[in-house]
């Protein structure tokens, strides 16, 4: 028996867009990619339209099923993008118009960044729309596992950590401690208390989570 794919059902709005991060779509990716992998995979053969960028991310990933295909290529994007959404971070949009940058990189970084964090943040954001193949609708089987923080959509609350890990410098299990003591919903607190800690020695940290707790 040949093995097919069938194309998904694609809204109007959506004919010439990635399912991943919603820009131009320049290609088309088959899921799962061999006969075999449909063991393990809940759902039907499925094609659908994506960027060549997700699609690249999209073969480097080792999921069972589309959807949490998607999350490894929100993390990959989200990995090679950091720099632009940490832009989001440091700076208001209203700060980086009113800055007095001038002359060379620095003026052009002014007149650019928003629009380049914004570019990141909507492609990581996006959650493309409900799969449907031949009548039947493929289920979300990650659904309500996402974490959103200050704007952005994060696949979990481990993702957002490793994001200001990397972004701020800091010390992960330090984070991961803090977050345990004041809970997910104090994300923005505990970022704040742990940036006040970078450099600090690790008996510094014990003594400031002990009194935290």
């Amino acid at each position: 028996m040949q093995f097919e794919h069938q194309a998904v059902d694609v809204p109007f709005h959506f004919r010439h867009c990635c399912w991943f991060c919603n820009e131009p779509a320049a290609a088309e990716l088959n899921f799962p990619s061999q006969k075999s992998l449909l063991i393990d995979c809940p759902h039907p053969a499925i094609s659908l339209p994506c960027c060549d960028e997700c699609k690249r991310f999209a073969r480097q990933s080792d999921a069972h099923s589309i959807w949490t295909c998607r999350e490894s290529v929100k993390k990959s994007l989200m990995k090679r993008y950091r720099k632009d959404l940490a832009i989001g971070k440091n700076w208001t949009q209203e700060e980086l118009a009113n800055s007095e940058f001038e002359g060379g990189n620095f003026a052009g970084f002014a007149k650019s960044a928003w629009f380049v964090f914004e570019v990141a943040r909507d492609r990581v954001n996006f959650s493309g729309w409900p799969l449907w193949c031949n009548g039947e609708q493929i289920e979300n089987i990650t659904e309500g596992k996402e974490f959103i923080f200050d704007g952005v959509s994060y696949t979990d609350i481990y993702q957002a950590i490793d994001f200001y890990v990397a972004t701020y410098g800091l010390d992960k299990e330090f984070l991961l401690q803090v977050v345990k003591i004041v809970g997910i919903d104090r994300f923005a607190y505990a970022i704040r208390f742990c940036r006040l800690y970078i450099g600090h020695t690790p008996n510094e940290k014990r003594a400031a989570l002990k009194e935290l707790s």
